[in-house]
Parts: structure tokens; C-alpha cells; sequence
């Protein structure tokens, strides 16, 4: 069976990529592509395309939203999320909406497809890095922003931010980060931005310091108590 695709994405070269390699790929046909959430939640009711290729970052209306317009409006499309970002703050947010795969843009073809058979059979389309994140959140437990014994973190900042920032104090560079968080590159430095504009900081040593000065890390040669 072929599946009829909508790509959505706010940048045109990422997009146009998108599409030219759909193109190529069996039991795909591109019906529609979108840059931003509105033209795809439009492109779904034109073509009741099979899956939405949904990238999450964009204009007028963000992926999020899009997809639970999408999935409450026309629940025969599926969503598969292709994006930049695979940290906690884009993920739960994404599945919560409606999405039924979540894959980054560092996927290959194969991947696309096999996330996209994997959704229109009822199962869900993730990649490897996401399934490990999902496991770890259920064999870990999420860090809870507020309530309980666990004090609020400062300035609005994420638990994932949290630990961004703990390993900037421990000196790692951003290559380092996304290797012990199973990351990208990409998505470290947007949690770095995040946190940079949140806290008011301008370099990594005034991160370092505030993550001393708020009790987030632990200073060298110093214990908790």
C-alpha cells in the first residue's frame, strides 16, 4: 500500500529536501508540503493525506499544536514528528498532542519508512534514541518541577535544562553533553540558549557560577549535606 504524506516544515531547503527524498523512497507519495502549522492542518483537510510529516518549530502555529488540531479534527491522519530537537521538553509535549512516531532529521530513508508502516499499522514509529529516552523516563522517573521534597528550579528552567547546565559546570563541551544525554549537538546548544536567556547569562564561567550560587551543581572538592 502506498502511503499518501503531507511534509511540513518551516524552512524551504529542509523541506524541498524532505520531499525529494519521499520521492524516492518505495510505497511514498508526497501529496502536499507546508510551511508551518496552519498550511498543514489546511493540507490535511484538502487531501486526507495518510500521515503528516510534522516538524515541530514553526511559525503562526507549531508542530504541537498542529498535530492535536489534526488528530482531533481528522483522526484517520497519523503524525510522525521529523525534527531537530529530541529532548524531553519537545517529545512528552508531541506525544501528549497525538503524535504516533517521533524521529530526527538525521534519519535515514529507511527509518521514514519504516516509521511511517509502523504508525498506519496501529504501532508507533520512534527511533531508537527516543524509545531509550521513553525507557529511561519510565525506569527513572521524570524529575518533578514543583511539589514534594524536590524544590522548584530557578528562573523557569526545565529539569532537562537542569542537566545541561550541571555538565557545563563539569566542564564538558557541548560534544561531550550530547553524548552522555544521547542527544544532538543541535538540541545541547538549544538547551543552552534556553537556559542562557532564562537565567540572564552571557558566557559558560557566569553558568558556572550560578549553577554553584543556586545549589543546581556541586562545586569541586565540596559534598552535599
Amino acid at each position: 500500500m502506498t502511503a499518501r504524506v503531507v511534509v511540513a516544515d518551516d524552512q524551504s531547503v529542509v523541506r524541498e529536501g524532505i520531499v525529494m527524498l519521499l520521492g524516492l523512497l518505495p510505497g511514498i507519495e508526497v501529496v502536499g508540503s507546508a510551511k508551518d502549522g496552519e498550511e498543514a492542518v489546511a493540507l490535511v483537510a484538502e487531501h486526507a493525506p495518510d500521515v503528516v510529516l510534522m516538524d515541530l518549530r514553526m511559525p503562526r502555529c507549531d508542530g504541537v499544536e498542529a498535530t492535536r488540531r489534526i488528530r482531533t479534527d481528522f483522526p484517520g491522519t497519523q503524525v510522525v514528528v521529523l525534527t531537530t530537537f529530541d529532548d524531553d521538553d519537545s517529545l512528552f509535549p508531541a506525544l501528549r498532542a497525538g503524535a504516533r512516531g517521533y524521529l530526527t532529521k538525521d534519519a535515514g530513508g529507511d527509518e521514514i519508512v519504516r516509521a511511517v508502516q509502523a504508525v498506519l499499522s496501529g504501532e508507533a514509529g520512534l527511533s531508537s534514541a527516543i524509545q531509550r529516552r521513553l525507557l529511561e523516563q519510565v525506569t527513572e522517573g521524570a524529575l518533578p518541577r514543583t511539589g514534594g521534597d524536590v524544590p522548584e528550579l530557578p528562573d523557569g528552567m526545565t529539569p532537562r535544562e537542569a542537566e545541561v547546565l550541571v555538565l557545563i559546570a563539569d566542564g564538558m563541551s557541548n560534544a561531550e553533553i550530547a553524548r552522555r544525554l544521547h542527544i544532538s549537538q543541535a538540541t545541547v546548544k538549544s538547551h543552552i540558549n534556553n537556559l542562557f536567556a532564562k537565567a540572564g547569562l552571557r558566557d559558560r564561567a557566569q553558568a558556572v557560577r550560578y549553577a554553584y550560587v543556586r545549589g543546581i551543581a556541586q562545586p569541586p572538592g565540596t559534598t552535599f549535606t
